[in-house]
């Protein structure tokens, strides 16, 4: 397929807006959903939605029947609100942020799927702690396991027909995001926020944080054919800090 529109939720922020601008670059048209979407002098079709409504996927639905070509990539990249340490975690916080981003990734795909073709990704953000859980990210952790389950259903229903599903998992990424939740973590211990930045890296044998170029890098990479050998999987970005050997 040449050409064609991708579908970016969360466009707003620091993940989802780099992906938005290099599969802009890639030659896809990129509807960018987001509560207050991007400006249109961005380049993107802006698609005002909550994806954790699920009144978002007739506003997707439109935008997307509202141009020509397939879909060839759907993202969802939506950013989870903090939510606390699991010793303090309100419950129903934990489920709101499995609705938003489980929930979430298929409104998107249920949205879009009568415009997907052979070729067509299907494509969640999940992150480090699905895998390497810390009682710090209780929400993020529980969230992304459940992703990647919900990714290997999308891959064995929609196989088939020639559309693959992959989660990206990036570790930590250097955004203001990241940095405010380490203020806060800073906080409660009584230390300065570049303490928490460097315990951060030092997870890395690089001694580096994730950027967000990397992780709209990684999602791009999927348009390739032989991304076809990567449905289902993880690909990880934690530049190197998760221990698992599989």
């Amino acid at each position: 397929m040449s050409g064609g529109t991708a579908v970016v939720v969360g466009a707003s922020g620091a993940l989802g807006s780099a992906i938005a601008e290099r599969l802009t670059r890639a030659g896809l048209t990129v509807v960018a959903v987001a509560r207050t979407p991007p400006d249109p002098a961005s380049g993107t079709v802006p698609c005002a939605a909550d994806i954790g409504s699920d009144d978002s996927s007739s506003a997707v639905r439109d935008a997307v029947d509202a141009l020509d070509g397939p879909v060839r990539m759907v993202v969802q990249a939506a950013g989870l609100p903090a939510a606390g340490p699991l010793p303090t975690i309100d419950p129903t916080a934990l489920g709101s942020a499995v609705a938003l981003k489980v929930g979430g990734m298929l409104r998107l795909v249920r949205a879009v799927e009568h415009r997907l073709r052979a070729g067509s990704r299907l494509v969640a953000l999940g992150g480090h702690y699905g895998s390497e859980p810390s009682p710090h990210t209780c929400a993020a952790g529980v969230t992304n396991a459940a992703l990647a389950n919900l990714v290997r259903q999308l891959a064995d229903h929609h196989g088939p027909d020639g559309v693959t599903a992959h989660l990206v998992a990036p570790g930590p990424a250097d955004t203001d995001r990241l940095r405010r939740l380490s203020q806060a973590r800073a906080d409660s211990r009584g230390v300065d926020v570049d303490v928490i930045l460097d315990e951060r890296r030092a997870d890395s044998p690089l001694g580096a944080l994730v950027t967000p170029a990397q992780v709209a890098w990684a999602v791009a990479t999927l348009l390739d054919p032989e991304a076809d050998a990567l449905t289902g999987s993880t690909l990880a970005l934690d530049v190197g800090a998760r221990r698992g050997l599989f």
